[in-house]
């Protein structure tokens, strides 16, 4: 197990300044946020449901590179898990006793690095493979993720540049990977019960 240094040494000032400027913000703003926070995972889903269903109409091979998405988040989900056990680093509401819009998690949650930033961020760079403009629109939505994370009080800035890092690194790799295989792929699927998810008829 690796022993983490205080979060709060890296960029507690910054946090405690975000957190400060939340609270004293409009509450409209924060309802926003806190709501994007909470729930804007499920765009990703939405994203990646829409670049299925129009590769479909390009062809088998795209159709394939659609479909990884969701097994990308998933590998990208899993090194961020890894890496919250081995780093355990405290939520920062643990360690400076702020008050935040999210409530403060329970000891054990780990912070570093964020999940909601990984899994944003696998899907953006995933997509990108998919559609310029899918894969555009989710790179917003993920920057808009990791900023709403440390908005809410839920981790430092560090937590979620370094899930961003990691979600995107697993998500290139995977898809370069994928990429080069996916026509093989696409052939050996096409002659299963799954070609329809593939718009073979």
């Amino acid at each position: 197990m690796i022993i983490a240094l205080d979060g709060s040494s890296v960029d507690g000032s910054v946090y405690t300044d975000v957190v400060n400027l939340a609270r004293h913000s409009p509450a409209w703003l924060d309802d926003t946020v806190s709501a994007w926070s909470t729930y804007g995972l499920v765009l990703f889903a939405v994203l990646m449901a829409v670049g299925w269903w129009y590769a479909r109409r390009v062809g088998a091979t795209a159709s394939v590179t659609a479909l990884a998405v969701p097994f990308v988040v998933v590998v990208a989900f899993g090194v961020d898990a890894v890496l919250k056990l081995l780093v355990r680093e405290d939520r920062p509401c643990q360690s400076l006793r702020v008050t935040t819009l999210e409530a403060c998690p329970a000891p054990g949650d780990w912070s570093f690095p964020s999940n909601h930033a990984a899994i944003a961020a696998a899907a953006a760079v995933a997509l990108l493979f998919v559609s310029r403009r899918l894969g555009a629109l989710a790179v917003v939505a993920a920057c808009a993720m990791a900023v709403s994370r440390v908005w809410v009080g839920a981790h430092y800035p560090h937590d979620v540049l370094a899930g961003v890092v990691v979600g995107a690194v697993a998500a290139l790799l995977v898809m370069s990977a994928l990429r080069r295989r996916a026509e093989a792929a696409a052939l050996r699927l096409s002659a299963t019960r799954l070609r329809p998810l593939l718009g073979v008829s």
